[in-house]
This record gives structure tokens, sequence and C-alpha cells, in this order.
């Protein structure tokens, strides 16, 4: 399994009337870290939108177990899990200074033809970067 680590400060706008973190936000911090997976391995988005191949999520789901609040630097733990036909699953663990457990999450990308918007096999460029690092494709 590819797992990466990065962190990021949560920023005054990010947070609601309560003082947390709003749960939309939590979205945004996961494709950051996801992106920063995929740029550790070499790849980016832009690289894999350049070979004509698109990754619209497809699933995501989140467990809110503790708040997040303005200025905490927060570590989020992405995992590369599986990659199967045209899918594409992370798993991601965020923690606080604390090194709490605040919120434990999942998305599920498609491969997708940026022509025909159909799904379409992985990315050959991304394929060629996690075997050189791992082999997790199914």
């Amino acid at each position: 399994m590819i797992s990466h680590q990065c962190k990021l400060r949560v920023l005054y706008p990010d947070t609601d009337k309560m003082g947390y973190v709003h749960h939309s936000n939590y979205a945004r911090y996961c494709e950051k870290a996801r992106w920063e997976l995929l740029r550790d391995l070499g790849v980016s988005y832009k690289d894999i939108e350049d070979a004509g191949v698109m990754l619209p999520v497809v699933g995501m789901s989140f467990k809110y177990l503790k708040p997040a609040v303005y200025d905490e630097l927060l570590r989020i733990e992405t995992q590369l899990s599986e990659i199967k036909g045209p899918l594409l699953k992370f798993d991601y663990s965020i923690f606080n200074e604390k090194n709490e457990l605040i919120n434990k999450g999942e998305t599920t990308l498609a491969f997708v033809d940026a022509q025909s918007r159909k799904p379409c096999h992985p990315s050959p460029l991304l394929l060629k970067a996690l075997k050189e690092r791992e082999n997790i494709v199914n």
C-alpha cells in the first residue's frame, strides 16, 4: 500500500460560527493530501490530464470524530489502498496537534477518458510510477 503524510494549518475562513472546521472542508483537505501523495510518486494531476485521462470523484465518505479548530496544524495520512479496473481508492486519517485521530475518510475516483467521458483503463503514467514504488494493482 502506498502512503503519504502531509500537514496543513486550519485557516480562519475554514471555520464555522462555532469555531470548528466546517465539514465541507475535509473534502478539500483530503484532495490536497491525495494529490500530494501522487506528486510524491512523481506524477501530478496535470500530468494525468495532459495524457488524456481525468479522475473524477465518484464516492466519498467521512467519519467526524472530533472537531478541528482555527490555526491548528493537522496531519493527514493518505493511503492509496486499491486500483481495481477503472477505480482508484484512497483512505485518509486526519490527526490534530495532540496526535488524536479526528477524522477518517475515503474517496473513490474513476479513470475517465477526457474525450469520451467514459471509464477507461488506469493511466499508464500512474501505473508506471506505482510499479516503481510498490505493486498494488489488482
